[in-house]
């Protein structure tokens, strides 16, 4: 098995143990600060996880340019973007579609591939993305009670919209990210993606905490008084972004994308266990596609 596929199950895993632990902070502090504790806390964790990964397999850590530093800037920035987008849509009735929308960004994200790196994709491949993304886009709407009307007949929507800008801020960031580890020196996938994750969790971190200080200074107080917790989000996000940035840098963004929806499964598996929730024949069909989406995709870029 390609160690890209690894590093991105670990990723999709650890994702959805950080989004659980977030959705408990949200409540005491909200939103924002709830973001903001996933960057502050990762941050020192992402450094150190570097300095090790350096040390053990024997280089040194990149020198960054001018060109590293455009890609982590405008990555991390359509990042935060998209985030924005997708909490905005949140404000509008029909966010179940916006939702929706939001998850091509495996589509959009073969297309900034291609446009900035000459990724290009396998017949193969490009079908199993499109299964996969059907399977995603059925989940997600019966999860929120959404029809498949509402998602075609709803697309120029303002929250149609929101969710298409959010799916193409993530996935451009994804590309941003995996051309800023490619344009260091090639000391390893491992170095190069920790360097690349280092330096914008700590800009982003920067950024949004400069922000906060400002505008809501009583959100930061409370993320840094809550470190008890908030440090086991920066933990289990720091760990899903080693996964996708090292896989992204193995591999083209779109198949890691695209690959990393098996999030969704996790999820549905955890409410099983954890809440005895049954899927419905709508939620077992979606999965049905997105599994054949993926084994399609693994077998197009084999």
């Amino acid at each position: 098995m390609d160690s890209w596929i690894l590093w991105t199950l670990g990723g999709a895993f650890f994702q959805n143990l950080r989004s659980a632990l977030q959705k408990r902070l949200k409540d005491d502090l909200g939103t924002l600060g709830s973001a903001f504790a996933r960057f502050v806390y990762a941050w020192p964790l992402a450094v150190g996880y570097l300095l090790v990964s350096a040390e053990v397999t024997g280089v040194s850590v990149p020198d960054v340019q001018g060109v590293f530093l455009a890609y982590v800037v405008v990555g991390g920035a359509a990042q935060i973007m998209a985030t924005v987008c997708l909490i905005e849509a949140f404000s509008h009735r029909n966010f179940a579609v916006a939702t929706a929308y939001s998850k091509t960004d495996t589509v959009q994200a073969a297309v900034f591939g291609l446009i900035l790196l000459g990724d290009a994709l396998t017949a193969l491949a490009v079908l199993g993305i499109a299964v996969s993304l059907v399977g995603v886009i059925a989940i997600s709407l019966k999860r929120q009670q959404a029809s498949w009307r509402q998602l075609l007949t709803g697309w120029l929507q303002p929250a149609a919209l929101l969710g298409m800008a959010a799916g193409a801020g993530f996935a451009f960031s994804a590309v941003c990210y995996r051309a800023a580890s490619l344009s260091l020196e090639p000391v390893g996938a491992n170095v190069q993606a920790a360097t690349t994750l280092a330096w914008v969790l700590g800009l982003q971190t920067l950024a949004m905490g400069a922000w906060l200080a400002r505008r809501r200074p009583e959100q930061l107080r409370a993320v840094l008084a809550s470190w008890r917790v908030s440090g086991w989000v920066g933990a289990a996000g720091m760990a899903a972004s080693v996964g996708w940035f090292t896989a992204m840098t193995l591999e083209n963004a779109a198949y890691v994308r695209a690959l990393g929806q098996v999030e969704l499964i996790f999820t549905l598996g955890a409410s099983w266990l954890a809440f005895k929730e049954r899927s419905t024949a709508v939620e077992l069909l979606g999965i049905a596609a997105l599994v054949a989406g993926i084994v399609i995709l693994l077998l197009g870029t084999a």
